[in-house]
């Protein structure tokens, strides 16, 4: 069965990419690597140039472990992760690069929506740089609903996230919901309430790895 590697900087985002590899994917041998530090020092800092060496350093510690890919899904960090491709001969691959060519491809005003300013810049950036500059691209911050999942508070995080999705869904034809933590706010809000068509990128970006699944 072919190894890969899933690295992450949410504690929670491995079992939310498990319980897609089934179906998604199919049957590989999934190792995940779970490094905080990298989202909070991008928080605080930025994209420090630690940052930068410490992703390509999974990425090679991931080929040396016989990883035949690797799926960095941490949008934050997405710029790390395309420069780490340069240290190794695996794909390295961003979960949000899917999600951001579907958002393009349909067209029309796209909005991208983020619980977090570290977060929301690459995506838009990301966005923008698929569309070639073209077209309009809306954005938003969640204010305090990182910090209340952080602090666990899931209900109070998926009310901030669910009320804004409704409000900026009013004005675009496509949102993108920036962090793979917001993917489950969505399943729960009525269909009337999201007039938009709303993309994620757990689910497009894990797919990324079906090239390796077993037959």
């Amino acid at each position: 069965m072919t190894r890969v590697c899933l690295l992450h900087t949410v504690t929670s985002l491995p079992a939310v990419f498990a319980d897609l590899l089934p179906s998604e994917v199919g049957r590989v041998d999934a190792v995940n690597i779970v490094d905080e530090t990298l989202l909070q020092d991008t928080i605080e800092y930025g994209m420090l140039p630690r940052t930068r060496r410490r992703v390509a350093a999974y990425a090679e510690y991931a080929e040396e472990s016989g990883a035949a890919a690797v799926l960095v899904t941490c949008s934050s960090i997405g710029e790390a992760a395309e420069e780490a491709r340069a240290s190794v001969g695996i794909p390295v691959y961003r979960v949000d690069a899917p999600m951001a060519a579907e958002a393009v491809a349909a067209g029309g005003r796209i909005g991208v929506l983020a619980t977090l300013a570290a977060t929301l810049q690459p995506t838009r950036d990301l966005v923008r740089r698929e569309s070639g500059d073209a077209g309009e691209i809306l954005e938003s911050l969640c204010p305090g609903a990182f910090e209340a999942l952080r602090n666990g508070d899931t209900e109070r995080h998926d009310a901030i996230v669910g009320a804004e999705v409704r409000r900026l869904a009013a004005e675009v034809d496509v949102l993108v919901l920036a962090q793979a933590s917001m993917a489950r706010v969505v399943g729960g809000l009525p269909a009337d309430d999201v007039p938009a068509k709303v993309l994620t990128s757990p689910r497009s970006g894990i797919r990324r790895l079906r090239p390796y699944a077993a037959s």
